[in-house]
């Protein structure tokens, strides 16, 4: 059975037994700590991204890579119809447990369900594809869940700025790298330490540019404080 860090981090926090953060390691020599409370903040936490994302929600909602639920919560709280997927079990049991109505434990490409007028992917849910030449075929599930007229809202981020300024204004990016916004993560949580896993990051231009090879209108609805983005995507006319 494959390790459900994340899920496990999540029960733990909304079952009382809240002691540590979930540590993460990254291909960019990075360790850093995703606080527990951080998944569960309320809409006045919420970064400025994805409180406009929330805003500009619509109709039937798909809320991919839920977490701990909070921003389905949001949703359904204003009366808005939303289906919440997770692939982790203890995230979905979270979410239930925080009152979720329609959750559903699934790997986003392996999830048939009904279309959508807007599919909700936050928290850098470009990420999901792990690496460019994955966003093709993670636009293709995309697009058959979603409506005639329906929506993708997703941010990201260009993590450019973490490369090393070279004398000609440039970046020193190491020459194995495909595409420097791939990274490879892991997460550590009570001394259990999940297997490595791509992530991506993906500059708005590019991401642009892979949305229009798939057929998709790709807007910037919103630049954040520090590099990240909001896009909305819609079927090219």
């Amino acid at each position: 059975m494959k390790e459900d860090i994340l899920g496990t981090a999540l029960l733990d926090y909304q079952q009382g037994n809240y002691s540590e953060d979930i540590t993460t390691y990254s291909s960019l020599d990075e360790e850093d700590q995703l606080p527990l409370p951080y998944m569960f903040r309320s809409f006045k936490d919420m970064p400025k991204l994805e409180q406009k994302a929330l805003k500009i929600c619509q109709g039937e909602i798909l809320d991919v890579g839920c977490g701990a639920g909070s921003h389905s919560l949001y949703l359904q709280n204003k009366g808005l119809s939303v289906t919440s997927l997770d692939n982790s079990p203890g995230a979905i049991e979270v979410s239930k447990q925080r009152g979720l109505k329609n959750t559903i434990n699934e790997n986003l490409l392996n999830f048939e369900g009904k279309t959508y007028d807007t599919i909700l992917i936050l928290m850098n849910g470009v990420g999901l594809a792990g690496t460019l030449n994955g966003l093709e075929k993670f636009f293709a599930k995309l697009k058959s869940l979603l409506k005639t007229d329906g929506q993708i809202l997703l941010d990201s981020s260009d993590i450019i700025y973490m490369f090393e300024n070279d004398e000609d204004g440039g970046y020193w990016i190491p020459e194995d790298v495909n595409y420097y916004g791939e990274v490879s993560f892991s997460m550590e949580y009570k001394n259990k330490k999940s297997a490595p896993f791509p992530w991506l990051y993906v500059d708005y231009n590019t991401l642009q540019r892979a949305a229009n090879y798939s057929n998709l209108h790709c807007e910037l609805v919103m630049e954040g404080e520090h590099y990240d983005y909001l896009a909305r995507l819609t079927h090219a006319k």
